[in-house]
């Protein structure tokens, strides 16, 4: 009777002490924005969880102290239960006592440790590092008596390590939240798109967040040249006339030049009550000029997108440092950065600003920037005053034509469409030999008609 007894409370503390390291385990890695959520949804379990997970030391300790006295229990009861047992079994035989006496404390230790080392810690342990929410839910409330039963003596084990942390010159502090950083969350986030928890969309979604805070204005508006806007002496009949040839919904008005932005007009507005009242000539266009934001063109995005939100304006004017026009923005623009292209339905005709030929070959609007054009090829070219790689083209030969190419190493840009000095339209090719270079030390394109204004950065 006594065996069975003492076989029982072994089964019993290898039970509590699979518990403690289940618990242990599982609080430590479980995810608290997880449990956070389930708190919301109103589960009890995860209330109880809640406060288990939000002092992690205090009840790091009670788990300590539980697999601690386990253990003790285990030593001074399991193995000489066990050792009692074998030197029975071993008796029936011819074998010296004590022989007996050495094999049955040998192999009652190895017994009692490997059900301790596998059944009580290695096979919970593992259990709780896979299914961390759900243990954590289940052993909390159990955790959580036992931390109330115990609290005495984890007060007092908790105070003495803390004292000896001093002594040590360690000051443990406040216990704070831990925290991710921006890296760390694109670590989680591409985790999740491997484990199939998020879609690509909202991988992409959320990557470019990062990214939006980055942004200044002056990397994603319409530039001056490109913006279509309407003098305010302008007749109404050339007014209609450009509106229902742009498809846009607002318009800048300007007094003199584009420098003097005066407010915008909105062509719904406009038309609608151009229908309900039927004579044009009692419409006075100044009506319908309503205040349109100004800001420096260096304003990050994510600012100016919480001032047109006060402001109730979907559209903004950016001014460069000298004061004068440098573009407009609109919710639009900054939605995409997001999100990517929007289009409707007056887009069809509207091309992607980069177009893919072949593998390392592109043809890209002028206003692409240089940090899009980086992610596309392995190109080296970092000058804080440019933006755009038409810009890097302009810097690198102002007096460049359409036709013309200039290279950065194995880089080939050749302009395909300009509008003055604008560069509108790039052939962009990497991989390009010393024969499509042609003349190598100059970088003259051979296919092209000899341009002395054509040379290789590198050589600049």
């Amino acid at each position: 009777m006594d065996d069975i007894v003492n076989l029982s409370i072994v089964g019993v503390l290898i039970a509590l002490t699979a518990f403690f390291v289940a618990s242990e385990f599982a609080i430590v890695k479980v995810r608290s924005s997880r449990i956070d959520q389930l708190v919301a949804e109103g589960s009890k379990k995860a209330m109880v969880a809640k406060k288990v997970t939000s002092r992690l030391d205090e009840y790091l300790s009670a788990c300590q102290l539980g697999i601690t006295v386990t253990s003790l229990g285990l030593g001074w009861i399991g193995k000489p239960a066990v050792k009692e047992l074998l030197v029975r079994g071993f008796g029936l035989t011819n074998i010296p006592d004590s022989v007996i006496s050495l094999i049955s404390a040998t192999l009652a230790f190895s017994i009692i440790t490997f059900l301790h080392v596998v059944v009580g810690e290695l096979a919970p342990k593992t259990l709780a590092i896979q299914k961390a929410e759900k243990m954590t839910l289940w052993l909390s409330g159990p955790l959580h008596a036992f931390y109330i039963l115990m609290f005495p003596f984890i007060y007092v084990l908790n105070g003495s390590a803390r004292v000896l942390t001093k002594m040590m010159g360690i000051d443990m502090g406040s216990e704070k939240e831990h925290s991710h950083s921006e890296e760390e969350l694109k670590i989680l986030l591409s985790e999740s798109l491997k484990n199939g928890e998020i879609n690509p969309s909202e991988y992409n979604y959320m990557n470019k967040i990062f990214d939006f805070d980055n942004r200044i204005a002056r990397e994603i508006m319409v530039p001056r040249r490109e913006i279509c806007a309407i003098p305010e002496d302008m007749p109404l009949d050339e007014i209609l006339s450009i509106m229902t040839q742009e498809k846009y919904t607002r318009f800048p008005v300007f007094s003199g030049d584009k420098d003097h932005v005066i407010g915008m007009l909105n062509k719904k507005q406009l038309f609608a009550d151009l229908v309900y009242q039927g004579e044009k000539d009692q419409l006075k266009i100044q009506d319908y000029i309503y205040p349109v934001i100004e800001v420096i063109d260096t304003i990050p995005i994510q600012e100016l997108l919480v001032k047109m939100q006060r402001d109730r304006m979907h559209m903004a004017i950016l001014t460069d440092e000298y004061g004068g026009t440098s573009g407009l923005v609109t919710t639009e623009d900054i939605l995409e950065e997001i999100v990517g292209d929007i289009r409707d339905e007056f887009d069809e005709d509207e091309q992607p600003v980069i177009q893919k030929r072949a593998d390392h070959h592109y043809v890209l609007d002028g206003k692409v920037r240089l940090e899009e054009v980086q992610d596309l090829i392995e190109m080296s070219y970092h000058d804080e005053e440019i933006d755009t790689i038409g810009g890097l083209i302009l810097n690198e030969n102002i007096d460049i034509r359409e036709g013309q190419s200039i290279y950065l190493d194995d880089i080939r840009m050749k302009v395909l469409e300009m509008d003055g000095r604008y560069v509108k339209k790039i052939d962009l090719k990497k991989g390009v030999t010393s024969t499509d270079k042609g003349n190598t030390r100059t970088g003259l394109d051979i296919k092209e008609p000899l341009l002395v204004n054509e040379m290789t950065l590198s050589e600049k």
